[in-house]
């Protein structure tokens, strides 16, 4: 069984910030798949299929190395 979780993340403005994010979030353990829904220069959305719900603070400081914010979390 899986768990999608989706963050809310600022900063991003093009496909390599997508990459960046989505190779640093891709690292942590569990993780089997990383979307992104790019909002340039706003509040873009990065869904999470994990086996478990990730630790935010693990997300946070993946996001951070690529060099952008997160803001918020949904289920």
């Amino acid at each position: 069984m899986s768990t999608t979780t989706t963050y809310t993340v600022t900063g991003m403005t093009c496909s390599h910030c997508v990459h960046s994010v989505t190779e640093e979030v891709g690292k942590i353990a569990g993780v089997r798949n990383v979307e992104v829904d790019l909002v340039p220069g706003g509040a873009s959305e990065v869904t999470i299929t994990s086996d478990a719900a990730p630790a935010r603070e693990d997300v946070r400081e993946a996001v951070d190395e690529a060099g952008y914010e997160l803001t918020g979390t949904s289920a």
